[in-house]
């Protein structure tokens, strides 16, 4: 089989996805293929007889191109050229020497490559990265990457952690991340890992952490998986946001919204208190009238009783009175709901209320503040009691939907709410009283939140009002 070289050549020459051109030695067109038109723009009868460097190649190339003429190779040239529309393009050359059959150059080959979009990424790639840079660099934000390992390796670290921590990146990077938290915290946080395996929910928690100086600060982690071409997670950026302000912000309108609760609260305190007071001034009377050993013991027995219900009132209110740091631990959801009952069974009283509860007949238990719930019960409960001027019923109802979910109702009487108010509910500083300072709702869904749980408000005018918590438990 004979082969033709001249057509063989032409073929690669025509099909090659690069610009082919055939230069003479004073640097003039000679042949040019096709895909060098599509790169440059430019036909061929326009190029033919004309100088390469008509075509604003740099001087360096008309330099590399005498170069060629003494017989040296130059590949992968990174350079630019023009388009005909004007457009500047990034192109990748070659250019070796043509040889005629005595050895001697006769021209010069160049082989052009458009590497303009490959350039255009990378150029956009490294002002990325010198952008994320400036950010890392300069960002309050404490920013961290670590492995998917067993490990969970730093494999980088803002300089951030230095202005709080006293740490270098370099003291961080290559460490592990349970080398920076105790066995307790680390439990929690494969928890937490553990828990977004399962539901790919993000990983948001908060973290108390003293700072290189000393201080308290409180910082807001959030938390994203980085996947690898495989879809598998390969690492995890976190964020830490210092959130300092905000915490005591929001511990400033609880203490605010307590006050209120107490001040509103202690009329109706009073009143219960002063009923028993009565009865031991009376029968402090009588005892001292001179009674019966049989009647004397009554008496005390009256008395005893009378100052157990004064001391029950007491304890609770100052139980709601006095600022305590929130701390969870396991507590029993029944006791949290009649301790808040004991709280505001004078006011009801006061407003011609019973407040009446179903409860199933198994226990419930929550990991939770006991404290920071009854301040959100006590807040849904004299709403409920407030807003039946006439008297009426408060319902507490008790259900459990899901294993480790449990429902709280509390329904009311009272006038309800007219639909366009709702919406606003939960505003801070927005009420409808004229008493109120609008932080009630606000402070309780917070507290909610941090319990894993939920809050939702039906309501009809006229016919009263329901307001619905979920809760996790144990």
């Amino acid at each position: 089989m004979n082969i033709d070289t001249d057509k063989l050549s032409d073929l690669f020459i025509n099909c090659t996805p690069d610009g082919f051109v055939v230069l003479d030695m004073d640097n003039r067109f000679i042949r040019v293929n096709p895909m060098y038109t599509v790169i440059f723009g430019y036909e061929e009868h326009e190029l033919f007889g004309r100088r390469l460097d008509e075509f604003a190649f740099p001087e360096r190339d008309s330099e590399i191109l005498e170069q060629v003429k003494l017989g040296r190779t130059f590949t992968n040239l990174k350079t630019q050229g023009y388009h005909k529309n004007g457009d500047i393009l990034d192109i990748a050359a070659s250019f070796s020497p043509f040889k005629d059959t005595n050895g001697d150059v006769a021209g010069l080959i160049g082989i052009f490559r458009d590497i303009t979009e490959s350039k255009t990424l990378e150029r956009e790639l490294k002002k990325s990265r010198e952008l994320y840079r400036l950010i890392t660099e300069n960002t309050t934000d404490l920013i961290s990457i670590f492995t998917n390992t067993r490990n969970k390796t730093f494999l980088f670290a803002s300089s951030s952690h230095e202005k709080w921590f006293g740490m270098t990146p370099e003291q961080i990077v290559g460490r592990s991340l349970y080398d920076f938290i105790s066995e307790e915290e680390a439990d929690s946080f494969k928890t937490l890992l553990q828990s977004y395996e399962r539901t790919g929910e993000p990983i948001f928690f908060e973290k108390e952490m003293r700072t290189v100086l000393g201080d308290t600060i409180y910082l807001e982690y959030n938390i994203s998986p980085i996947q690898n071409d495989n879809g598998e997670i390969d690492s995890f950026l976190a964020v830490a946001r210092n959130i300092t302000d905000r915490v005591r912000n929001e511990a400033a309108l609880r203490n605010l919204d307590r006050l209120s609760i107490i001040g509103q609260l202690a009329a109706g305190v009073a009143h219960e208190i002063r009923n028993p007071l009565t009865s031991l001034k009376g029968f402090t009377k009588l005892l001292h009238g001179g009674t019966s050993l049989e009647k004397q013991d009554q008496y005390l027995d009256i008395i005893q009783n009378e100052l157990e219900r004064i001391d029950i009132i007491v304890n609770e209110f100052m139980s709601l009175a006095k600022p305590q740091a929130i701390e969870f631990k396991r507590a029993q959801l029944y006791s949290i709901i009649e301790s808040t009952i004991n709280i505001l069974q004078p006011q009801a009283l006061l407003h011609n209320v019973q407040i009446k509860t179903n409860y199933p007949a198994e226990n419930i238990e929550l990991m939770c503040s006991p404290n920071q719930l009854k301040q959100v019960f006590v807040n849904f409960l004299k709403n409920a009691i407030e807003a039946m001027q006439d008297g009426g019923n408060v319902y507490i109802k008790v259900e459990k939907i899901k294993s480790n979910r449990v429902l709280l109702l509390f329904m009311d009487e009272g006038i309800g709410i007219d639909p366009e108010i709702i919406g606003y509910l939960g505003t801070p500083f927005y009420t409808t009283k004229d008493k109120g300072i609008g932080l009630g709702l606000t402070v309780s869904n917070k507290i909610l939140q941090e319990h894993g749980g939920e809050m939702k408000i039906d309501s009809q005018a006229g016919i009263g009002t329901t307001v619905c918590i979920e809760l996790e438990c144990l």
